[in-house]
């Protein structure tokens, strides 16, 4: 008999794949993220409405709205102007 044997072996686990897509959630997601303050997240109403005049980024997918939780977060670091009320 030979020592070596052709038993078959398992394949080797495939390579980490990366994401092409950014990892999108809801707007009940977006408002518990963490990307706002604590006690001073916008109201669901709010999100909608800056969603529907186009002040915050967001992806449709059919007629589900979906947010990119970084896309959301550099956006209102940079161009969001939010007027404080008084």
């Amino acid at each position: 008999m030979n020592s070596t044997s052709t038993a078959p072996t398992t394949p080797a686990p495939a390579p980490a794949q990366t994401r092409a897509h950014p990892a999108l959630t809801d707007i009940n997601g977006l408002r518990l993220s963490g990307i706002f303050p604590q006690g001073r997240e916008p109201s669901v109403r709010t999100l909608r409405e800056w969603t529907r005049a186009r002040r915050i980024p967001h992806h449709r997918v059919g007629h589900f709205v979906y947010y990119d939780l970084a896309e959301v977060s550099a956006h209102i670091r940079t161009r969001l102007f939010v007027p404080a009320r008084g």
